[in-house]
C-alpha cells in the first residue's frame, strides 16, 4: 500500500505540472494517465484546441471561456499514445467534473486519483462525478493535500 501511496503522490505532483502549461488565468488543470505499471500514457491540461487562438478576452470571460476550453482530462484521453483500458488517471487541482466523468468511464479508466477539494463552485459536479464512477465500478481516491 505504501508503495502505491508514493506513486499516487509522484503522479498528483506530475499533473500539477503539467497543469502549469494552461493559460487559463483563473484554474490551471494538469492530467496525467498512467498504465498498470505506471508508465505514462498521455498527459493534458485545460485549454482550447489546436490552433485556436488563446486571446485574453476569451479567457478572461467566463461565458466564453467554458464554451471553448477542453479540460485537461479530456485532452489528455484524446492524446493517449495507446488504449486507456485499465489505466489511471491523475488530476491536478480536484476531480473531474460531471461532464468528463462520463468520457472517463468510456475510455476504460478503472481508477482516478486526485486532490480532494471543498470548492462550493464544483460541489454538485463532484457529487454527480462521484455517483457516476461508483456506478461505473472505477475506483476514486481523494488525496489529502500534502501540508507545505
Amino acid at each position: 500500500m505504501e508503495y502505491q501511496q508514493k506513486w499516487d503522490q509522484r503522479l498528483l505532483d506530475m499533473a500539477q505540472f503539467v497543469s502549469g502549461w494552461s493559460k487559463d488565468p483563473s484554474t490551471q488543470v494538469g492530467a496525467v494517465i498512467v498504465d498498470e505499471d505506471n508508465r505514462i500514457v498521455s498527459v493534458g491540461y485545460n485549454g482550447f484546441a489546436k490552433k485556436v487562438k488563446d486571446c485574453k478576452n476569451r479567457l478572461n470571460n467566463r461565458d466564453i471561456k467554458y464554451k471553448m476550453i477542453v479540460h485537461g482530462e479530456i485532452n489528455a484521453i484524446l492524446f493517449a499514445n495507446k488504449s486507456t483500458k485499465g489505466c489511471t488517471l491523475y488530476t491536478y487541482p480536484f476531480m473531474p467534473c460531471s461532464n468528463c466523468a462520463p468520457i472517463i468511464i468510456n475510455s476504460g479508466i478503472k481508477r482516478v486519483v486526485s486532490y480532494l477539494d471543498n470548492n462550493p463552485r464544483w460541489t454538485e459536479s463532484f457529487k454527480l462525478s462521484t455517483e457516476q464512477f461508483s456506478e461505473a465500478e472505477v475506483e476514486l481516491i481523494l488525496v489529502e493535500r500534502k501540508k507545505s
